[in-house]
């Protein structure tokens, strides 16, 4: 079905132009992985991608579903449509920046978030209008290929930054309205793409386009199909038939294992002069380094061989949070290749992304090799293939735990199968699922047959959780204010309320409406014990030859995970 197109760039093209573009990237998002060989050979750059822009589009639908809250009528009728009382375009873009920079991943990712925030400096500065036309998209493609640049300590030709240059550069050249700049603009970039083999020499050994640089192409193509309804031809070149074997070639000979040996991700809030230290004394410790962001709060991201050093100097900066540290080889990273011993590998292992660290010791006592997801933290795809990795096993059952993660649990599992370990995935969506799972795993049995009995375990585990609402919003059951107490079952709202153990017990209640023998109850920090003993002493009065089990999950973002089997 055609996309209606939009005339003008104004708040509902951003949200138009977030949703395609997520959905595009979705669908190239193995492919840019396949050809992800500079700077790091880590097969990410799609995923990192994706889940950047899907910061982004969270933010923009939050922006809306907070003026459809504000607009929603107090006597029951209909709420206004898109469009009538809606956000602005400079809530709109500014929501999208913000959302691509507390989001980004990875080295293409950071810089994907810098171009966004420097096309949303342009339009949001356009406080007359609530839209432009192609004059304003034109300069803010402009401002977005050079602060992007400028974002990058040492620019190299051949990358995602001479794409971004060359749709800017196009797009100048072109009259008229949005539609003809954004067609022009992904021309100009389809064309820069097809010749970055010859400006790289990482990518002319491995025959592949470079990979930022397709996912900026697929991103345009999202721009093209906002304002003429229909998405232009999809980019034909020679990475489609690429192999993994060739990428992991190319970076052998690219470096020889001689590179930086982590990549270190985080938010920092800092004063621009101390931001201005902090690029300085990153460079001097590693490179890939990029620094975006503004009005105090950055994203930092740099190739380094000394990661502590490296959270430090953000420390001296000012605040650091949202750090992560991804170590690029294989193995223990205090080692080197030839200090590290071999040892056997184990014929099956369980991972599992869990949300706190209760839950963590949890899963380890039951055998498993766990990757903590602190709140707001979730992991990226090369986490977990790291996490796979370390399992040592030829065959690995993966748990992620969230629904969230399902694309970069996929794009984990595809990467660890090209390097010759057999992973089945799991799509379990919450912790309770997967202890579950976890409950009837059998290592000696066939590995077919495991995963059946752990995937039909995690099915027949109805989930539910409790947690307080950050913001007013509409829900399944419907508005909810700031401090709400809210109770999810199977992901969707179904009780707000006001008092903890009450909503607590109210979904218990409906979860075992329709029956179970065994309720998991997983207690996070902040929610009182005495909760899960008002939750048991109910079983027992109200729910004859019911079992419950309860555990302390740490710090795990819900006050309450609830599990029904």
């Amino acid at each position: 079905m055609a996309q209606v197109p939009q005339r003008f760039f104004d708040a509902l093209a951003v949200r138009t132009w977030c949703g395609l573009s997520l959905a595009a990237l979705g669908r190239a998002r193995e492919e840019i992985d396949a050809i992800n060989v500079y700077p790091v050979a880590d097969g990410d750059t799609g995923t990192n991608l994706y889940l950047t822009v899907e910061s982004a589009v969270a933010a923009v639908e939050a922006v809306f579903a907070a003026h459809e809250v504000d607009e929603a009528p107090r006597d029951g009728s209909e709420a206004p449509r898109d469009g009538a009382g809606g956000p602005s375009l400079a809530d709109a873009v500014g929501a999208m920046a913000h959302g691509a920079l507390i989001g980004a991943r990875g080295n293409s990712g950071t810089i994907l978030a810098q171009l966004l925030r420097g096309m949303a400096q342009v339009l949001a500065a356009r406080s007359d209008n609530d839209h432009t036309a192609g004059h304003g998209l034109q300069r803010a493609l402009r401002h977005a290929a050079a602060s992007a640049r400028q974002a990058v300590a040492h620019p190299v030709e051949g990358t995602v930054l001479t794409v971004a240059s060359a749709a800017a550069e196009a797009a100048e050249g072109a009259g008229g309205d949005c539609a003809e700049v954004a067609r022009a603009a992904y021309e100009g970039a389809r064309a820069a793409l097809a010749a970055t083999p010859g400006q790289l020499a990482a990518l002319e050994r491995a025959g592949v386009v470079d990979a930022g640089g397709h996912g900026l192409v697929t991103v345009l193509a999202a721009l093209v199909e906002t304002f003429t309804g229909r998405a232009p031809v999809p980019v034909a070149a020679p990475h489609a038939r690429v192999e993994r074997a060739v990428e992991g070639q190319c970076a052998a000979e690219e470096g020889d294992g001689d590179g930086p040996a982590f990549e270190v991700i985080y938010l920092l809030e800092a004063e621009d002069a101390a931001v201005a230290r902090l690029r300085q004394r990153l460079d001097a410790l590693g490179d890939s380094l990029v620094v975006v962001g503004g009005d105090g709060l950055w994203n930092v991201h740099v190739h380094v061989d000394d990661a502590g050093a490296a959270v430090e100097a953000g420390v001296e900066a000012g605040r650091p949070y949202r750090i992560r540290i991804t170590h690029f080889g294989h193995g223990d990273a205090h080692t080197t290749k030839a200090e590290r011993p071999p040892r056997e590998r184990a014929q099956r292992a369980v991972v599992a992304v869990v949300p706190g660290e209760g839950l963590a010791a949890l899963y380890t006592e039951a055998g498993a090799t766990t990757l903590l997801a602190r709140p707001g933290e979730p992991p990226a795809s090369g986490e977990l293939v790291q996490a796979v990795r370390r399992a040592h096993a030829r065959e690995v059952v993966l748990l992620p735990n969230d629904a969230e993660l399902r694309h970069t649990a996929a794009a984990a599992a595809e990467q660890a199968r090209t390097e010759g370990i057999r992973v089945a995935l799991i799509p379990t969506r919450s912790a309770v699922q997967g202890i579950a799972a976890l409950a009837v795993h059998e290592s000696e049995r066939r590995f077919d047959e495991d995963v059946v009995a752990m995937t039909s375990a995690a099915g027949a585990t109805r989930h539910a959780e409790v947690t307080v609402a950050e913001r007013q919003s509409w829900t399944t059951a419907g508005i909810c204010q700031a401090g709400d107490v809210l109770g999810l079952i199977d992901g969707d709202v179904a009780v707000i309320g006001a008092d903890v153990s009450q909503v607590a017990a109210t979904v218990l209640d409906r979860m075992l409406s329709a029956g179970g023998e065994l309720v998991t109850l997983v207690l996070g920090d902040e929610a009182p014990q005495s909760v899960a003993d008002h939750l048991e002493a109910r079983v027992r009065e109200a729910y004859l030859a019911v079992d419950t089990v309860v555990y302390r999950g740490g710090r795990q973002g819900a006050l309450l995970l609830v599990g029904v089997e």
